[in-house]
């Protein structure tokens, strides 16, 4: 095996995307994706059954296109890397075993791998945080030090601070109810724009006023952030729950007085409220520990709004914000294979075929082992 460039092929069946990603060491080859969003837009959500049957149908056309694409072939790659959790049992059920019996048939080692350290793992891609081109020419691929993530998606609102990309990762502040993205899709749902319910309402907001409602913020006051010297319970986490019924009443005041709801107002107002909040706690806690780059990921990395408020508040706390290209930001077989060479290139063992997809795995568990 190439353990200072390895040929490695991830596959990422997490929820509704079926991704295979091929990269050489940092170097990506392909990221090829087919999502069954079209299929979950009439439930308003994505339906796991219907995830799950996707991935079977999908899987095989999506690795042909993968290794054509990238112009190798299976007995070419050094090691096969999966998403083994968090996820979809069902979904993630359906990648283990086409990466199981991708192993079998060929005898090439496979890692099990966290989903969301995955989301860190695609800053080392070529042009990412700890590439040569963005730490200097000749040097060797890494990841800044005193690094942390801010990952927002449909499923997961974190903030980490990675020691090391293999084998330490520490949990700073989580979402202790509705992620951010689930919470966007559930107002979508309720101002009538549709799922998924982010793109949706970034793109009203822009015609609506930020200021036209106050929404709370969640997990915000006094008592759970208390101070830097005797932090709250809460201080870095979030809670949306409450966000998602406060538009709720509100459309109902509206509705009960017989006037037309401000859809375009209240969507402003409320990607206002997630965005404030989860930019300034993730922005805290970067600078509480000593955190100087922080890489944002997950899908509703793609939202406008998060962009440019996280870059201002990082920007003047002197912190550097690293964005992937949006098609890695969201869930992608490129970032698995890319976190698998980075387990490959550190020597860290195989976890083989005994292992089983954990849809709660915590993301302090890297990898899984034999």
């Amino acid at each position: 095996m190439n353990r200072s460039q390895p040929l490695v092929l991830g596959i990422e069946s997490s929820c509704d995307e079926t991704g295979v990603g091929i990269v050489r060491g940092t170097t990506l080859l392909t990221n090829t994706v087919s999502s069954s969003m079209d299929e979950h837009v009439r439930f308003g959500g994505v339906i796991p059954e219907i995830a799950s049957r996707a991935h079977l149908d999908a899987f095989v056309p999506t690795l042909q296109e993968a290794l054509d694409d990238a112009g190798v072939a299976l007995d070419d790659v050094d090691a096969l890397a999966v998403t083994s959790g968090p996820g979809l049992a069902g979904a993630l059920m359906v990648g283990v075993c086409a990466a199981k019996a991708l192993a079998v048939a060929t005898g090439k080692p496979l890692y099990a791998i966290n989903h969301l350290v995955a989301h860190v793992g695609v800053g080392l891609l070529d042009g990412g945080p700890g590439t040569a081109a963005a730490t200097g020419a000749g040097a060797a691929p890494r990841l800044p030090e005193n690094l942390g993530a801010l990952l927002v998606s449909g499923g997961h609102t974190e903030i980490l601070r990675i020691n090391s990309i293999t084998d330490d990762v520490v949990l700073l502040g989580s979402t202790i109810d509705d992620a951010a993205g689930e919470a966007f899709d559930k107002v979508a749902r309720i101002l009538g724009l549709g799922y998924p319910g982010g793109p949706a309402i970034d793109k009203a907001a822009r015609e609506g006023n930020p200021k036209a409602i106050r929404f709370p913020r969640g997990l915000t006051q006094p008592k759970y952030m208390g101070t830097a010297e005797e932090p709250g319970r809460h201080r870095y986490d979030w809670s949306f729950s409450g966000l998602k019924t406060a538009v709720a009443r509100c459309v109902e005041q509206f509705e009960a007085r017989g006037e037309e709801v401000p859809v375009a107002d209240i969507a402003a107002a409320f990607q206002e409220a997630v965005v404030d909040v989860v930019s300034a706690k993730a922005v805290l806690a970067c600078r509480e520990q000593g955190i100087h780059d922080v890489l944002l990921g997950g899908g509703v990395a793609a939202n406008s709004r998060l962009r440019e408020l996280t870059g201002q508040r990082c920007a003047s706390a002197g912190i550097r914000l690293h964005v992937p290209p949006l098609g890695l930001c969201t869930d992608n077989g490129a970032m698995v294979a890319a976190l698998g060479a980075q387990l490959v290139m550190a020597g860290v063992a195989p976890s083989g075929i005994k292992f089983a997809p954990d849809s709660s795995l915590p993301v302090t568990s890297v990898s899984l082992g034999a």
